[in-house]
């Protein structure tokens, strides 16, 4: 890897058709095909070094393209690395910090433009297809209202991939037989042939690798069989989902290339974060190769951020680049919506990020080269100094955080969560309470030399105390404006909700969760069959709750 100058962050909204020299502007518009796979890690596909899974497709669109080998997704964890992605800046800002729904934490504050806003104003058909999970419970915030002009998809955090339920607007479509990730990629090919001569920018948001662990047994059985008995049965149906997704994906493309599409589409592929690798409870350990890295899904370790990203414009965008420049996650956004020639939408908000399109295209490119980036994520209210980074060249400055403040309630939110998994779409207001961000002191900061150590396993601090106050008083800056607009955005999406709900009748949530309370969570003198869960579990719209 590069060694990379010590700079600050560029923040930059970018101008159209910046990053392209002028013999390069394109003759027509673009169409914009980005791919956001769920929980596939660094090491989860063969072009990333992973000698035990197929995935052909993905790897022929490295072979075509650029394959990047430092890409980080704007957070470890689903709602606010999506948050990320569809708005190009950082999540805090947006209000999506975590992922319970149920207390409006992945919501994208309605103040922001999306990817769908973007392209919509441009004049593209737009859809996202596949996964939300920003914004459910309240019809405001699905993606059909934030400027797509389809939604098919689903907007929990999870579904079956046999038994779903999925959206197409507001209609509901129930399962008929087809895998999840086949009506997804079904549906990707039935909107690509359908926008009337119009350039499409489509968010293809695949459920895979994410749990359930389902896929279609003969790729089971294929897994299986290659790798040997001592593997986990989450370990095959995990590798028998990916390659499902890639095969998938094949037809996609395929249909780019029928309609002479092919070289007027530019496609980009990633993650939204790092894999999981602990233990499925019905199908054993998921761990699995993740390169060299530490840490997982949750964890801003180089595990959990640092994602595949593979990048394609036939005939633009010079084919077999491999780049080990520092690109995040916010960059897409900016970099692709720079490309139609039109101005920002109204309300548009400065991006946090950086135009690729010249590192694309071979330029020289301080702008990236020369910039820190900055993570950090725990449950619920932000806590500085709490599973937090920051990344300036080769050094990255890393703050693990207490349990305290990485503990999630699941008795509280997980019963929404997984009702949402077999049920079809409903709506219920906000469960408005949030402690307090923890003041418990958080362990000290850990210095990794990632040109050496990418595996950042020998903590740096004490040898260099001058990169360490440095980089700790440049995160502390970027983390006190983030944390300003989150509090902002949260009051924000709790007045909404208030409004939204005054003078309607909520749904019971005894009766809305009834097969899904998490009783093993609660205290052994809750008897299931005879106690109030409202009691049992806070929250959930009492009286005092309704009035926050």
């Amino acid at each position: 890897m590069k060694t990379i100058r010590l700079l600050t962050l560029t923040i930059v909204l970018v101008a159209p058709l910046a990053g392209l020299h002028a013999t390069d502007a394109p003759q027509e518009q673009p169409n914009i095909l980005f791919i956001l796979a769920d929980d596939l890690g660094w090491g989860d596909l063969r072009c990333y070094g992973n000698s035990f899974i197929d995935t052909p497709v993905l790897d022929s669109l490295a072979k075509d393209g650029v394959r990047l080998t430092a890409h980080y997704s704007p957070s470890p964890l689903c709602a606010p690395a999506r948050a990320g992605y569809l708005t190009g800046r950082f999540n805090h800002r947006t209000g999506a910090v975590d992922v319970p729904s149920n207390r409006g934490l992945d919501r994208i504050d309605l103040s922001e433009r999306t990817f769908g806003d973007y392209f919509h104003h441009a004049g593209y058909a737009t859809a996202l297809i596949g996964k939300w999970h920003n914004g459910l419970y309240c019809r405001d915030y699905l993606p059909h209202r934030r400027g797509f002009d389809l939604f098919f998809g689903f907007p929990n955090g999870g579904q079956d991939y046999w038994k779903w339920n999925l959206l197409r607007n507001d209609d509901a479509v129930p399962h008929d037989g087809r895998y999840l990730t086949d009506a997804l990629n079904e549906e990707a090919i039935r909107f690509i042939r359908g926008r009337e001569g119009r350039p499409f920018a489509l968010f293809l948001a695949h459920h895979a690798p994410h749990s359930p662990l389902q896929a279609p047994e003969a790729l089971v059985k294929k897994y299986r069989e290659r790798l040997g008995e001592d593997a986990s049965e989450a370990l095959a149906v995990t590798y028998a989902m990916i390659e499902a997704m890639d095969t998938g994906l094949g037809r996609v493309f395929q249909t780019l290339q029928d309609d002479g599409q092919w070289e007027t589409t530019i496609i980009v592929f990633t993650s939204d974060n790092g894999p999981m690798l602990g233990r499925d409870p019905q199908l054993g350990s998921q761990k699995r190769f993740n390169g060299v890295f530490s840490g997982q899904k949750q964890d801003v370790l180089e595990g959990g951020i640092r994602v595949p990203a593979l990048v394609a414009w036939p005939g633009r965008i010079q084919a077999g680049q491999v780049l080990d420049t520092p690109v995040h996650g916010c960059d897409w956004l900016p970099t692709l919506f720079g490309l139609t020639g039109a101005a920002p939408p109204a309300g548009a908000k400065p991006f946090d990020s950086t135009d690729l399109m010249p590192l694309l295209f071979g330029s020289p490119t301080p702008a990236l080269t020369q910039r820190a980036l900055s993570f950090q994520r725990n449950r619920y209210a932000p806590v500085p100094h709490c599973n937090s980074a920051i990344r300036a060249g080769r050094w990255k400055l890393y703050w693990p955080g207490n349990d305290s403040s990485l503990k999630k309630d699941t008795a509280r939110d997980n019963p929404s969560y997984l009702r949402g998994i077999v049920q079809p779409h409903w709506e219920m207001p906000l469960d408005r309470q949030l402690d307090a961000p923890t003041t418990a002191p958080q362990p000290a900061p850990r210095l990794y030399d990632l040109d050496a150590d990418p595996a950042e396993q020998f903590d740096l601090a004490a040898a260099h105390p001058e990169i360490v106050r440095s980089l700790a008083q440049r995160h502390d800056a970027w983390f006190g404006r983030i944390f300003t607009e989150w509090v902002q955005s949260r009051a924000r999406i709790l007045h909404h909700d208030r409004a939204y709900w005054q003078g309607r009748t909520p749904p019971d949530p005894a009766a809305l969760f009834q097969d899904f309370w998490q009783w093993k969570s609660a205290s052994k003198n809750a008897a299931p069959k005879t106690a109030d869960p409202r009691k049992v579990f806070r929250g959930f719209w009492s009286d005092e709750d309704t009035k926050r």
